[in-house]
């Protein structure tokens, strides 16, 4: 048996694929929202990851356990949260594989976990820990669980640490955080873009990797999952022709955009999700669900994100686990396809 947490996400639906189609049996579990599994043929179990009874009854009888589940937000105010969520959560996982007597523990992580400095050398498994008050919230709580992770790897759990860029790719319900901004590019809804950029890795690449580690990494490991670096504005020019909407023809230099950052969110901001996507029987969220709140795509947590250290090296992966990413201009295509497809675009 394997389990899944945070099945209901761009990037547990994409791991659960990856698991069936190797005829593994699965164990999904979600919080509140199913979409991004129905039809599927896996075991749907309703738990929260802040509740460690939650997690022991869900864990019984597994070998491993692919936690996928998270929070992910740039808002200042959200630091308690994501600290709960991210660290917190993970502690209970944790716990619960101890209690439980599950073998292995596979924790998907984020490069943001990992400080990018110095710029000039790749980014690698070997970066420490960006723990430290100079980053921000998010990727704080993001060491802070691994911290979590390595202290189960001590006493005695098999633990693998994956660290992917950013995420993108079908099966994208919600949806993400990125899922969200590629919608707006294709509706015409965002007036300026930021210089910087960032490593783009498929949701798809990313699951085939996870089963990978899951099955013949070394206890203890880490690996970067990457993809390929591209600008903000070579984005969003293929998203145009994709689409067929204009690119956005402001591109603000990352030095200004720091300069006037909360002008820079207004320009960026996400408007309610039925302003983004038409509401179908699909598309809509389930009872009990909240839709994405508007929020700004710019803050000064994602300026620093994109002004991050471009090189990013998946070598230790390609090595281990025969990691090899595909080709960004396809991962886009497919994305908008299935965006189309789904009701989410015209």
């Amino acid at each position: 048996m394997i389990v899944v947490t945070g099945a209901s996400g761009l990037v547990g639906g994409n791991l659960v694929r990856a698991l069936l189609s190797r005829g593994e049996e699965v164990r999904a579990l979600v919080h509140q929202d199913r979409r991004a599994i129905e039809g599927l043929a896996v075991e749907q179990v309703q738990a929260d990851i802040l509740s460690v009874d939650d997690l022991k009854r869900a864990f019984a009888g597994a070998h491993t356990v692919y936690h996928a589940a998270g929070l992910i937000s740039t808002k200042p105010g959200d630091g308690p949260a994501l600290e709960r969520v991210n660290a917190g959560g993970t502690r209970n996982v944790v716990a619960a594989c101890l209690a439980g007597g599950v073998r292995r523990l596979v924790h998907i992580s984020s490069i943001q976990a990992l400080q990018g400095g110095p710029r000039g050398t790749p980014v690698d498994e070997a970066r420490p820990l960006a723990d430290t008050p100079a980053f921000p919230a998010y990727d704080r709580s993001k060491a802070a669980a691994e911290k979590e992770v390595l202290a189960g790897w001590q006493q005695g759990l098999e633990t693998v640490i994956l660290n992917p860029t950013a995420v993108v790719g079908p099966f994208d319900v919600k949806p993400s955080y990125f899922g969200r901004a590629m919608l707006m590019l294709a509706r015409g809804r965002i007036p300026a873009l930021v210089g910087g950029g960032f490593d783009w890795v498929d949701a798809r690449d990313l699951a085939l990797g996870a089963v990978q580690a899951g099955m013949k990494a070394p206890s203890g490991e880490r690996y970067i999952l990457s993809g390929h670096w591209h600008s903000v504005r070579e984005v969003a020019a293929r998203i145009a022709v994709l689409s067929g909407t204009p690119a956005p023809r402001l591109t603000v230099p990352m030095g200004l955009a720091w300069l006037t950052a909360p002008i820079i969110s207004w320009l960026g901001s996400f408007t309610p999700l039925k302003r983004i996507i038409p509401l179908t029987s699909q598309t809509a969220p389930q009872p009990g669900s909240a839709a994405p709140a508007a929020e700004p795509i710019y803050t000064r947590a994602t300026l620093g994100w994109l002004s991050s250290n471009p090189q990013v090296s998946h070598a230790h992966a390609g090595h281990d686990l025969g990691y090899q990413p595909r080709p960004f201009a396809e991962t886009l295509a497919d994305t908008l396809d299935w965006f189309m497809r789904q009701g989410y675009l015209e």
